[in-house]
């Protein structure tokens, strides 16, 4: 090799050492994945905003008094630089793991045309419905949506985990104020999001009753990951197709909920903020500001997850 050109490596690769924490930081905007098996995840911007409902988006989207005042008071959240999923998980990453740490399931709490009732036949791999590996995965709780995010940290060395209920919130507002990340227009519904829908009404036992978008999906059920149009950070489905388990415990409202973005670790830990709604949901149910809590243990086929990676 020539002399000046083994000398030209030997600087680059000295230099290498401090430049490479620069060659790996990321940007806001930007997507990448940390292994081949990992999930596509989006760079979302520090930021500041407000985060929950105001009384006069309850009464106008006639949420019923049961679930109101959950999503307040309004307060302003600072949230740091984070990155989350561009799309939910999908049967097929979750499989992966499943198959590697021998992850397992003892039934998924399924609708029967009356009621939610646990199926001890229905998990991951049968929901209930007919899905592929391009799907979001359901019937998963939130012990095992956990145990995904640290069996990817553990992976790829980085720092995954499960969003809070504040950072969830504020990459699917992406910039937005109105209760869908998408506007008013009730007619841009179903080209966003997969909720309960005119398709649902058809093809669902017992949802010719539910309360339904005026417009057709295209999935009675869950539909591939992507299909939908991104909000404004280029994330997909963060309103419908499955509901996400997020890292909070749950809190009845917002009263003295942390200001900057952390997950709240206070309250009932045996239950976990779920947010985003899924196919099964009516409209009020798909906003940005709606929230349930949930047992930990419970499967639902209408439930699943994204992950979060600290910087």
């Amino acid at each position: 090799m020539h002399r000046c050109k083994l000398v030209a490596i030997v600087l680059l690769l000295a230099a290498s050492g401090s430049d490479a924490a620069a060659l790996t930081e990321r940007l806001p905007g930007d997507v990448f994945k940390d292994c081949a098996d990992c999930p596509e995840m989006v760079v979302i911007p520090a930021g500041r905003y407000l985060m929950g409902a105001t009384p006069d988006e309850e009464a106008r989207e006639n949420l019923s008094e049961a679930f109101r005042h959950r999503s307040q008071p309004q307060h302003e959240v600072t949230v740091r630089l984070f990155s989350v999923g561009k799309f939910e998980i999908t049967r097929g990453q979750y499989r992966v793991f499943a198959t590697a740490t021998g992850r397992g399931s003892d039934g998924c709490f399924v609708w029967t045309g009356a009621e939610f009732e646990k199926d001890p036949a229905k998990d991951w791999r049968n929901p209930g419905y007919a899905q592929d590996d391009t799907h979001p995965v359901a019937c998963v709780s939130w012990d095992d949506a956990s145990a995904y995010a640290q069996w990817l940290a553990q992976k790829t060395g980085m720092r995954y985990r499960l969003p809070s209920e504040a950072e969830w919130e504020y990459a699917a507002r992406a910039g937005a104020a109105t209760a869908r990340y998408w506007g008013d227009d009730e007619n841009a519904f179903c080209s966003h999001a997969n909720g309960a829908d005119l398709t649902a009404q058809r093809q669902v036992p017992g949802a010719s009753q539910w309360a339904a978008a005026p417009c057709d999906d295209r999935a009675a059920y869950t539909a591939p990951v992507g299909r939908y149009r991104a909000n404004a950070y280029g994330l997909h489905d963060m309103l419908g197709n499955v509901e996400e388990w997020t890292q909070d415990c749950w809190n009845a409202n917002y009263r003295a909920a942390p200001t900057d973005g952390r997950a709240w670790a206070a309250g009932d830990c045996a239950l976990r903020a779920v947010r985003g709604g899924s196919w099964i949901d009516a409209p009020v149910g798909l906003r940005a500001a709606y929230r349930v809590g949930s047992p930990t243990v419970i499967r639902v086929y209408r439930r699943g997850f994204r992950v979060a990676k600290e910087h």
